[in-house]
């Protein structure tokens, strides 16, 4: 009795996964810079795997927790806040490739380095872009369904504890996920400019890049909601992960209404 839990904090007792996760990532940059120097990918396809791996190990330890009781109400609150404090560091990341992408749109430099006034067009000479009400629209209609089904599978969770719904809206929520990856990845195939040697390639396919792994990242954060839902882990009080998944697959959403809104229609030229 003497060690018998009297408050409503979870004291978590040391673990390896921040040290692990922090080598992991550290490698997996590293070798992603040798990569890009033609050194071959595999230092980088190392780092990724350890950091899958902290991240599946780390993530099914904090899952035992729930079930054993262990996240009351004021855990899950601070996980809430937690989560949205990520969400925000994530809002600043993607604000840095909108200011490149703006300041050159803006004020296009000369191809020969001079002055932005002197004789600066975007895009680049030689640059077609994608025209945006074909495959780019229909895209952002692909992830908008996304969105409104993972909406339907939390209503139909908290509000009326329906179960097989909340299994329906995930898995149409991961289908829709899947179609805008592989829809990317065609609209990338038939790019008529690359990443290096212009400005344009690089900011269009560091923003539209990144947001399509946040896309990848999503759909597997969904895909583990759905195995839990399955599995009857979720209730109507208790969700916090569902919770957290449907947040950040509602930053994805947005994040893609502005990239299709700034880079394909007004950074067209």
């Amino acid at each position: 009795m003497a060690h018998a839990k009297n408050h409503d904090y979870h004291v978590l007792p040391p673990s390896i996964w921040p040290l692990l996760g922090a080598i992991a990532a550290f490698v997996m940059l590293f070798g992603s810079v040798l990569w890009m120097h033609g050194s071959g990918p595999w230092m980088f396809l190392i780092g990724l795997a350890g950091v899958l791996y902290v991240m599946f190990a780390w993530w099914s330890e904090v899952v035992q927790e729930s079930r054993a009781g262990d996240h009351t109400p004021v855990v899950r609150l601070g996980l809430r806040y937690g989560f949205i404090l990520f969400i925000m560091s994530e809002v600043m990341f993607f604000a840095a490739w909108f200011w490149t992408f703006f300041k050159h749109r803006m004020y296009p430099m000369h191809p020969e380095g001079l002055s932005p006034a002197v004789d600066g067009v975007w895009p680049p000479a030689g640059i077609e872009t994608f025209d945006p009400w074909h495959l780019p629209f229909i895209n952002t209609l692909i992830l908008l369904l996304s969105g409104c089904a993972a909406t339907w599978a939390h209503h139909a969770l908290v509000h009326e504890n329906n179960r097989k719904d909340l299994v329906n809206g995930l898995i149409l929520a991961i289908g829709l996920g899947v179609v805008f990856t592989g829809m990317q990845a065609y609209e990338y195939s038939h790019a008529a400019f690359g990443f290096a040697g212009n400005i344009y390639g690089a900011s269009f396919f560091m923003a539209t890049g990144f947001h399509g792994a946040h896309v990848i990242i999503g759909t597997i954060f969904l895909t583990v909601c759905l195995i839990r839902a399955l599995k009857g882990h979720f209730t109507p009080e208790k969700h916090v992960g569902f919770e957290a998944a449907a947040w950040y697959w509602h930053f994805v959403d947005v994040v893609w209404l502005f990239l299709f809104a700034a880079i394909y229609v007004w950074g067209q030229g």
